[in-house]
């Protein structure tokens, strides 16, 4: 009978060390799975406006020209964190200033360096993915200046499907979030227009452009995009 019970015993201790790689496996295959479950839920992130963050509100002279200030920490290294490549995620709204609900989404890339012994800055934005040139290569051009005496930046865009450089953007830097604005029109209507550079994480810099037809009493979102540095 005490060899019956200690090959009872073998054969319990062998079936428990078959048991333990099987349980082990489930374990792996559990965390692999919570692991594919997080990214995409990651990569299925809405690239929207950070509603946390206000808009500031505007101001106009007598003429009804925009009044705007730098802020005191305003500094021409302020675009420094833009420097080198980056590959873009764009989001984009299908129709502006229509009550559009419906965006589109796709890829880019932009390149960044600092020019005029490195008192402005300058990139080439990139894409063959651009909503209505699908297919084609589209590239815009983007120049900005830093004013010693008013510490006001000023953001120039040119794409290559229009050959016309839009009107400067103009604003600051505050607490790692810009806001640029400027008279313009669109369709023929009158609008602000608004940048905002997100860079509260200088790895992942997050741009968006906003029109208002109420003179910034609101808002509607057109385009975004999230930027990761390219080795």
């Amino acid at each position: 009978m005490a060899y019956f019970r200690v090959s009872e015993e073998r054969l319990k201790n062998r079936s428990e060390h078959l048991i333990d790689p099987v349980k082990r496996m489930k374990y792996l295959i559990t965390i692999l799975f919570l692991a594919i479950c997080s990214f995409a839920r990651a990569q299925t992130t809405v690239l929207t406006a950070d509603p946390g963050l206000p808009i500031p509100k505007l101001s106009f002279d007598e003429k009804g020209d925009l009044k705007i200030t730098a802020s005191a920490t305003s500094s021409p290294s302020d675009f420094d964190f833009l420097v080198g490549k980056w590959k873009m995620h764009n989001r984009h709204l299908n129709k502006r200033l229509e009550n559009c609900k419906d965006w589109t989404e796709f890829d880019s890339f932009s390149e960044n360096s600092k020019i005029l012994s490195d008192t402005a800055d300058m990139d080439i934005y990139s894409t063959t993915e651009f909503p209505g040139q699908e297919g084609e290569r589209f590239e815009g051009l983007t120049l900005r200046l830093f004013n010693p005496k008013t510490r006001l930046w000023s953001l120039y865009w040119v794409a290559s499907n229009s050959g016309v450089m839009d009107p400067p953007v103009v604003g600051s830097f505050e607490n790692n979030v810009g806001h640029f604005f400027c008279k313009d029109t669109f369709k023929g209507k009158p609008i602000i227009m608004m940048f905002r550079w997100d860079v509260r994480n200088k790895d992942r810099p997050v741009w968006g452009q906003a029109f208002s037809t109420d003179k910034g009493k609101t808002w509607e979102w057109n385009f975004h995009n999230v930027c990761q540095r390219v080795p």
